[in-house]
């Protein structure tokens, strides 16, 4: 993309205020991630839940100077707007127009599963055939998509993207906007099922895309997408892939037997060897085949590109560092799309100063210089404090990076260096090209290295409030309990990132929990909802808002308030007692409570209450009666104050529950972390910890022989058992011992056998092939999921969550 302002305007019918000669090379949607200012515009994209209107002064901020918007702000001075009826149909225009002037070959990815692998796959395998533009993460939405679409410049030649949809209705406008000359379609699977009738509207819908396609490749095992597709484009070329038979494109040999694989493609064999042989990953492999094949890539050149093929690792991991510092570990791959996904990652952290390890970019098919212009410029923007560059042709361009910059030839050279040792209370970006293993330095620089590992993913967090936000109004606030450290996830780590993505307050339960986020630089209004006594300097020096549930706590409160010399009127929270029977003022002290509250330097900020029985289907009345007593009780003390406090009453399962007693605001805890007790709400979540840790030794155990401490398990024949570094001292209770318990082993289940001890545990591989040391365990996560791990412990899944020790590495990812 490039284009002035003048022509912009001209393309979608925008009026413009200030300089019509700006160019425009960016676009800029969020205002948390911006990482460059340079020819980069804003636009204030506004939807029936949100309005982006609001976060132009944060863009302004950053060095943005061009604003695109639906209304203009006179209050901003020297910014050039450029103002539209519709944010998202001007993005949508402008994307159509630039794609339809490029005359570039296309291939157009929808489907459930598998887009953004494929996409990853064919770039890889077909940068250095033609100049490739591909959508950068997964950007396929009725947003997504067009800014995908405004990244082709005119040296492509050929451009793959993701196009997805997750209602009726949305493929005929994204169509409109990108009409690939190649459609693929991946498998269709239950992936957003629940906004559509049947899975054959879903079908229909996906099928959209290829209305003007020449050429359509499709997975052929579900007989009604082949059904479909053949009866709508019969006079289109059509290429079918799949397991079975009747598909043009299949595997003619057994995927299960450990020798090389032969795919039928048309008339003519292909045999590759292939390790990875799970079903998604030998599915998307036909439709690799099949996409380089029309490309026209030849059969022995598409054999070695598929024996050079990287795993796609789609995701950045934070963890705690040595020196208080963070480190940012993106040290899967390199290129342009990665680093600027990278250096968005990490302007979601708040630390003033920072450092960036960068390797040369390998496998982009371009111009040095240009390319690493490019690159300084990007990370010049960030104002690294340090920044080191490795390898031999990066170093060759130091001269352009601003910031103190050492350089080194290679990863061993930057180590033996110690430079990195002296780095303190920073945030520390690895960002490398795999040959370089700078996963080393990550080794050096995290702060525990204990195999056992808790990984928390951010985006999942996110995807499970931004579906309990789909049920409620636009205007209703959030809440999210972080204490117990965020159920064991990381008080500050979980409180760092809903900050950034705008929750509305935070729950902690003591004085201490919100005394440390505010320490470490957290600014979004924090509830303490048990504050202690002794504590009440504190809430008001850390400008904490407390619970009152009393009197006692009420007057306590007060007094501490006068003597610290606070002049404002305090916020405070009243906590109603409506059945719970656990704190709370009750409804005959109401009429006391407001006359005393009349007569303090207080301002009742909310008013709430909590529902014992939301998740339990059998305790409906009880809950309703609850809601009824909380909306007669807060009533009648809103009318006594004279004012109208938030209200807030909901917690998740009373969010998915009972969504319209959301009143102004609901409390989001289990909920956030992908729990539900709803099996139907549980399939929209997303899964957000996973516990793992690694073998550290297999014996055979021979019959008679036994295992642990009290010989608690003996062989009854010859028993291969894996000994694993997590024991009770991790949070692994010792009553899932023999074999009460299960962990995964490459998706399936191993019975945990004899005692647990503090800090091992073994379980029985025997039934497991090619089992090894080394391999990853899962305690939980998918297979056993968090909540048959919880059953094994005869406790739920908070338990299990807050049980985990902190000596446990915690590691922060985002997919």
């Amino acid at each position: 993309m490039n284009y002035t302002i003048n022509q912009i305007a001209k393309i979608t019918n925008a009026k413009i205020i200030g300089d019509k000669e700006l160019l425009i090379k960016n676009i800029a949607f969020d205002s948390r991630t911006i990482y460059s200012t340079k020819n980069t515009a804003f636009i204030a994209i506004n939807t029936h839940k949100n309005s982006g209107e609001k976060f132009i002064e944060s863009a302004i901020d950053k060095g943005i100077n061009i604003i695109i918007s639906e209304n203009h702000y006179s209050q901003f001075e020297d910014i050039t707007w450029i103002i539209v009826e519709n944010s998202v149909m001007f993005l949508q225009k402008l994307a159509k127009f630039h794609f339809e002037n490029s005359h570039i070959k296309s291939v157009g990815i929808t489907g459930s599963n598998g887009k953004t692998i494929l996409k990853e796959w064919l770039y890889q395998c077909l940068w250095n055939e033609f100049p490739t533009v591909k959508s950068p993460k997964s950007y396929n939405s009725q947003i997504g998509l067009p800014l995908s679409l405004l990244q082709i410049n005119d040296s492509h030649k050929l451009g793959i993207f993701e196009v997805g949809i997750s209602e009726p209705f949305e493929m005929e406008k994204q169509e409109n906007i990108f009409h690939p000359q190649i459609g693929l379609l991946t498998h269709i699977g239950t992936a957003h099922l629940a906004n559509f009738k049947s899975e054959e509207e879903l079908i229909d819908e996906k099928i959209k895309l290829f209305k003007n396609s020449e050429v359509i490749i499709y997975n052929g095992n579900n007989p009604l997408v082949d059904k479909k597709i053949r009866e709508l484009y019969s006079s289109k070329k059509l290429i079918s892939y799949g397991f079975k038979d009747h598909n043009q494109v299949f595997y003619k040999n057994s995927i299960s037997k450990n020798e090389d694989i032969v795919v039928q493609y048309l008339d003519e064999e292909i045999s590759f060897p292939v390790h990875q042989r799970d079903e998604a990953t030998l599915s998307n492999a036909l439709a690799l085949i099949t996409v380089l094949k029309e490309l026209g890539v030849e059969t022995q050149k598409i054999i070695e590109k598929i024996n050079a093929l990287k795993a796609v690792e789609m995701r950045l991991e934070a963890i705690e560092g040595i020196k208080d510092n963070i480190i940012i570990n993106d040290s899967f791959n390199l290129d342009l799309d990665s680093l600027k996904t990278a250096l968005q990652f990490l302007n979601e952290y708040n630390k003033p100063k920072k450092s960036l390890v960068l390797t040369d970019i390998i496998g982009v098919n371009a111009n040095s210089k240009e390319l690493y212009e490019e690159v300084s410029d990007l990370v010049n923007e960030q104002r690294f404090d340090y920044v080191f560059l490795i390898g031999v042709e990066i170093i060759q361009f130091s001269a352009l990076f601003k910031s103190k910059t050492f350089t080194f030839i290679d990863t061993k050279e930057l180590i033996e260096s110690k430079n990195l040792n002296e780095i303190k209370n920073q945030i520390i970006l690895l960002k490398g090209a795999r040959k370089f293993e700078i996963e080393k330095l990550k080794d050096i620089l995290e702060l525990r290295k204990h195999d056992t590992v808790l990984e928390i993913n951010l985006n999942a967090i996110l995807h499970n409030i931004n579906y309990h936000k789909s049920l409620l109004r636009s205007s209703t606030k959030m809440m999210a309990m972080v204490k117990a450290n965020a159920y064991g996830l990381g008080s500050y780590e979980i409180s760092e990132f809903l900050q950034h993505h705008h929750i509305d307050y935070l729950g902690v339960a003591f004085v201490d929990e919100g005394v440390e986020l505010r320490k470490k630089g957290i600014t979004v209004p924090i509830i303490v909802m048990n504050p202690e006594q002794h504590s009440y300097e504190a809430v008001i020096e850390y400008n904490l808002e407390p619970e009152i549930y009393s009197f006692r706590v009420l007057e306590l409160f007060y007094e501490a308030l006068q003597k610290s010399g606070y002049d404002k009127k305090y916020p405070v929270h009243i906590k109603l007692e409506t059945g719970m029977h656990r704190l709370g003022f009750k409804d005959h002290e109401l009429n006391q409570l407001s006359n005393v509250l009349a007569n303090k330097n207080l301002k009742v900020q909310s008013i709430f209450s909590h529902l014992s029985s939301s998740d339990i289907p059998d305790e409906r009345e009880f809950t309703l009666n609850q809601l009824k007593t909380f909306e007669k009780n807060s009533a009648y003390l809103i009318e006594k104050l004279g004012y109208t406090p938030i209200r807030h009453i909901l917690n998740s399962s009373g969010i998915t529950n009972y969504t319209d007693h959301q009143q102004d605001m609901v409390r989001i805890g289990i909920g956030m972390l992908g729990e539900s007790s709803d099996s139907e709400i549980q399939k929209q979540l997303r899964s957000v910890v996973s516990f793992k840790t690694v073998i550290s030794q297999i014996s055979v155990v021979e019959n008679g022989e036994s295992v642990g401490y009290s010989r608690r398990f003996k062989a009854e024949k010859p028993t291969k058992i894996a000994t694993i570094p997590v024991g009770y001292a991790d949070g692994i209770p010792r009553l899932i011992g023999n074999q009460i318990g299960n962990v995964g082993i490459s998706k399936t289940l191993a019975p945990i056998v004899g005692s647990v001890c503090m800090d091992m545990m073994m379980i029985n591989v025997d039934h497991i092939p090619n089992v090894k040391e080394g391999d990853t365990v899962t305690i939980f996560n998918a297979k056993p999921s968090l909540k048959e791990f919880a059953s094994y412990c005869k406790t739920i899944t908070y338990e299990v969550l807050t049980s985990i020790s902190p000596r446990v590495k915690r590691i922060y990812i985002k997919d």
